[in-house]
């Protein structure tokens, strides 16, 4: 079984890559977020997952531990491929993808290429209960990987809900800033951000400092 790769970018392609390992290629498919981390003719780790079926076998490549496990948990959905998962990972980060479960966004999954409304809601259903943890391996320094992106995933892990009552809290604010015009993802994000800040305030506090993020964006 192979693991991970190290070797040099030898081809870039829509959904696949080529990495030269001391003159043997492989072809790895990816999500476009991790191809869109890779360049041709540099030095890339990528961890991977191969499958071997009949009459094929196949490297997906992952751009960190997380990305690898939500394709390990994605997969494990009916109707979730590996071509269906890699399209997911291309829109969404996994970061995203844990805040959409929380959120219960289905719209969010609809963005991905081959995911319907049906399947959208198979998977945030079938997930709701699901926590993806960060792999200890995330904070190591894979290729693909940069210092901002570590960062930008910490951010977002630190504004998920952490208990029962911040849970609902977040529920009550993201139904506020909805019924306000807002996209469901967008409220859950500024939601859980203002809970997690504020963890005392009453909901109505709580709404206005929500909004609040989304003047501070815009301005």
């Amino acid at each position: 079984m192979i693991a991970k790769l190290r070797g040099i970018i030898d081809t870039l392609g829509e959904d696949s890559c080529i990495i030269d390992v001391n003159g043997v290629g492989y072809q790895v498919a990816a999500s476009a977020k991790t191809l869109g981390k890779l360049n041709v003719g540099a030095e890339t780790t990528l961890l991977t997952i191969m499958t071997v079926r009949e009459d094929d076998i196949s490297l997906f490549g992952f751009a960190d531990a997380w990305e690898k496990e939500w394709f390990n948990t994605l997969t494990r959905v009916q109707g979730v491929g590996a071509k269906v998962c890699l399209s997911i990972l291309s829109v969404l980060t996994p970061a995203q993808l844990s805040q959409a479960i929380s959120a219960q966004d289905k719209a969010s999954f609809c963005r991905a290429s081959g995911v319907g409304p049906k399947l959208a809601a198979r998977i945030v259903t079938e997930l709701k209960d699901k926590i993806v943890t960060v792999p200890v391996a995330v904070s190591g320094s894979f290729g693909a990987t940069t210092a901002a992106d570590n960062a930008e995933t910490a951010v977002e892990i630190k504004n998920l809900p952490t208990s029962d009552m911040d849970y609902t809290k977040s529920e009550d604010v993201t139904s506020a800033l909805i019924n306000l015009g807002y996209q469901r993802l967008e409220a859950y994000r500024a939601a859980s951000k203002v809970v997690a800040e504020n963890p005392q305030a009453a909901i109505s506090t709580l709404i206005r400092l929500a909004l609040k993020e989304f003047i501070n964006k815009d301005i």
